[in-house]
């Protein structure tokens, strides 16, 4: 009965420790997609208005542009 409970422990660790995992990666996925929705905001923020209509974009479009970006879709 003793290794029957032991076995009940070691599979409960493991199911924390992947929950765990899975949650710190979630985290660490987050904060490089924030982290580049910033950068996109920052970088498109600083062009001039006849730079961004260069590029077809307005200033109204860039939040769209850098969530888009984040998400890693192609535009």
């Amino acid at each position: 009965m003793s290794a029957f409970d032991q076995n009940i422990a070691h599979t409960a660790q493991h199911g924390v420790a992947s929950r765990v995992s899975v949650m710190l990666e979630n985290l660490r996925v987050a904060r490089a997609r924030r982290s580049i929705y910033r950068q996109t905001v920052r970088e498109l923020g600083a062009l001039s208005d006849r730079d961004l209509a260069d590029l077809g974009l307005s200033r109204g479009s860039i939040r769209q542009v850098a969530r888009d970006a984040a998400d890693g879709l192609a535009l």
